[in-house]
């Protein structure tokens, strides 16, 4: 992350033909993930690998390794093989992991994986914003344990995606007071949870140091397409300099298409 703690926009794709969109409209973040499968559905390995293969530096590669349960082997095996792929950041929700002792042991157990195949792979605790609805850790946990476990840094997300917002189930001053301890103990926070274009200005003021859109990005939702418009649209709602993202690379996104006609 930047010194100057710059807040970063990550948008989550569900296939590799969403990439170009996403970085034309100036993600910071490409984000992969399978929403069939829950919040943080974990996508197949060859599909991250696709979009790891189209997005060069600077832009980063983020994927969620699922709504995990608590199976500390199970999980670190995913991580494993994600840090493998080239995911620059890996975010696990503790979903299964209830007690403080049990999400401490999923998080070392996957810290300790990644960094055995990547040093370099960041990791991202993820509590759910409306962790009652389901009987998750709640948010307000999760920090200590974070820092303990070696990761780089937390996030809010929603476990029940019905429209609900992470601003809805905590409020500004729950989601303030989560940050402000994630801060004190040097982690990294991020935002996601059915987040619109008038959320982003919130979720910067509270010191968001990247957050995360998914519908909001999309023409149709969160089912929908990644759409460049939209993603300017979320960067002017940050008030981020309009553009693409550096790592966009219009020839590369030529060739593919040509290659794709050949076929």
């Amino acid at each position: 992350m930047s010194e100057e703690r710059r807040v970063r926009l990550l948008v989550s794709v569900v296939n590799a033909d969403e990439v170009e969109a996403a970085l034309a409209g100036g993600a910071d973040i490409v984000d992969v993930k399978n929403p069939s499968e829950g919040s943080l559905g974990a996508p197949a390995p060859a599909l991250l690998r696709a979009v790891r293969s189209r997005v060069p530096s600077p832009a980063e590669v983020s994927v969620a390794l699922g709504d995990a349960p608590h199976l500390p082997g199970t999980m670190a095996l995913a991580a494993a093989g994600a840090a493998a792929c080239g995911a620059d950041y890996l975010k696990i929700g503790l979903f299964g992991s209830a007690r403080p002792e049990q999400a401490l042991e999923l998080l070392a157990a996957v810290r300790r994986a990644a960094a055995d195949v990547n040093p370099g792979t960041r990791l991202m605790a993820a509590a759910y914003a409306d962790a009652s609805r389901v009987g998750a850790l709640p948010p307000d946990e999760l920090p200590p344990i974070a820092r303990h476990a070696g990761f780089h840094g937390v996030m809010l997300d929603t476990a029940v995606k019905d429209g609900a917002s992470t601003f809805t189930a905590m409020g500004e001053d729950g989601v303030a007071d989560f940050f402000a301890a994630a801060r004190a103990l040097g982690l990294v926070t991020a935002l996601a949870g059915a987040l619109g274009p008038a959320d982003l200005e919130r979720a910067q003021r509270l010191g968001a140091d990247i957050v995360g859109v998914r519908g909001s990005a999309c023409e149709g939702g969160r089912e929908g397409t990644v759409s460049a418009t939209r993603v300017r649209a979320l960067r002017s709602a940050l008030a981020l300099s309009a553009g693409v993202s550096p790592a966009f690379d219009p020839p590369s996104a030529a060739r593919r298409a040509a290659e794709a006609r050949d076929r």
